[in-house]
């Protein structure tokens, strides 16, 4: 079970940190990725962090966004700086057996919204 939180209302240019809670004892041994769907647009990646902690971003967020992962407290965090309007979306956390494999388990979703 994947439970995201720290979602909310941040002006542009503000910042937010997401966190992720995994339950189980496999977290160590999954890829865990940071997803976001917006109104209207399909789910993208934007996020992903290897078992070893290697990452790989989408290049609207190269720079502004950092993931990263405590594998003792089962979390993933996404920290999100130089917020924009267009970051706003639904954030959802996954999980997945290794970059490349589409993710088998999904967090419900934490509301991030940027005003301008």
């Amino acid at each position: 079970q994947l439970v995201e939180s720290g979602g909310g209302l941040v002006q542009a240019g503000g910042s937010l940190r997401l966190s992720c809670a995994a339950s189980g004892s496999l977290f160590s041994r999954r890829a865990m990725g940071w997803y976001r769907q917006a109104p209207g647009k399909q789910r993208e990646l934007v996020a992903l962090i290897n078992t070893s902690g290697g990452t790989n971003y989408a290049d609207s967020v190269k720079g502004r966004f950092t993931i990263s992962r405590d594998n003792a407290e089962n979390t993933v965090y996404l920290q999100m700086d130089s917020l924009k309007p267009e970051d706003t979306a639904v954030y959802y956390c996954a999980a997945t057996i290794r970059i490349g494999v589409p993710p088998g388990s999904w967090g419900q979703g934490t509301q991030v919204t940027v005003s301008s």
